[in-house]
Formats: structure tokens, C-alpha cells, sequence
């Protein structure tokens, strides 16, 4: 398994403050839970239950994503990105992600697999233990001025600039286990 943490970085070029991002489906660096698998590994392709505390005052906007910076590509793999959430939403029950399970007005970028919606766990034998990184930032815009066909890198970029707090959770999934 690498060590590298994308949002510490980040956290290194801006300093925002936390959110608390949990989930009552499995503890923080804790294993996914089988549903946030892929269907193609036993799983269902469903996000798991996601809650936080209150964004700041100013938060006009959220976004989330799940990030798999240990997958064997050099760049990680996108599973799924969604931005112009409701500032007064407080959680997320399990979820495909889509732009139809989620709040009027949001949007989802298409992850690695060019689907619009989450796609599950599915590391790949041999490369350990995986880590997602559930992040959700409290943005201090209505919209970002995104279609949604973009990619979730360039939500990142995007959304660095507007953040006002940040939420990390991150599950692993260890390939050895599907």
C-alpha cells in the first residue's frame, strides 16, 4: 500500500477547516462495507451511508467524491464525484451515486469508468490494500460553474478555491477479501 494523501497536500496549499464526515457502516481507515463493492466483486455499487456536522456559516454549496489514490495507475482512480449539494444536507443514505438519487440541482462528473454515477470497490489482486477517500468540502458558492461532464479533477481544482471546510473519511478494501 502507498502513503501518499492527496489532501494532506492540499491541506499543505490551503488550510480549510474540518468537517467531521462519518459513516455508520464502517469506522475510519475500517473496511468498506460489502454494498460500497463493486457488483463485479460481490458488491452492489452503492456509497455507504454518509452523515456530517453543520457547514460554517457561508457554506452555500457541497460537494463529495470518492478517491482511490493506491490504485496502480500512476494517478489513482475516480469513483465518484458529485458537486451543488444542498449547503443544509446532512448526510446521504447508500446510494448509486446518480444524479437521480441525489438532491434537484445537483451534478455528477463521470468517474474512471466514464459511468455518472459511484462506482465500487475493486482493487485489484496483488496491489494491498486499498484506501477510498470519502471528502466532502463545504464550498462557498451556490453553483460552481461546472456541467459535470468534466472530470473530478478538475472538480478538484474547481473546488479547491471555493473551499471553506473540509471532511475526510477513508474506508480500505483489501483485494485478498473478493
Amino acid at each position: 500500500m502507498f502513503s501518499y494523501d492527496p489532501y494532506a497536500a492540499l491541506a499543505e496549499l490551503r488550510p480549510v477547516a474540518p468537517l467531521e464526515l462519518t459513516s455508520p457502516d464502517f469506522e475510519p481507515g475500517g473496511a468498506l462495507p460489502l454494498s460500497a463493492w463493486s457488483s463485479d466483486r460481490g458488491g452492489s455499487d452503492l456509497t455507504p451511508r454518509l452523515r456530517w456536522s453543520a457547514p460554517p456559516a457561508g457554506t452555500k454549496s457541497l460537494a463529495i467524491s470518492c478517491f482511490d489514490p493506491d490504485a496502480p495507475t500512476g494517478s489513482g482512480f475516480w469513483h465518484w464525484a458529485a458537486f451543488d449539494l444542498p449547503a443544509d444536507l446532512v448526510g446521504l443514505d447508500a446510494i448509486d451515486g446518480s444524479v437521480g438519487s441525489l438532491p434537484a440541482g445537483a451534478k455528477v462528473m463521470p468517474n474512471e469508468a466514464r459511468l455518472q454515477r459511484y462506482i465500487g470497490a475493486a482493487p485489484p489482486v496483488g496491489t494491498g490494500v486499498h484506501r477510498y477517500f470519502f471528502v466532502l468540502d463545504a464550498l462557498d458558492v451556490d453553483a460552481l460553474d461546472l456541467t459535470g461532464d468534466e472530470t473530478p479533477g478538475t472538480l478538484g481544482f474547481h473546488r479547491h478555491f471555493h473551499t471553506l471546510a473540509r471532511g475526510i473519511l477513508v474506508g480500505t478494501a483489501d483485494p485478498a477479501e473478493r
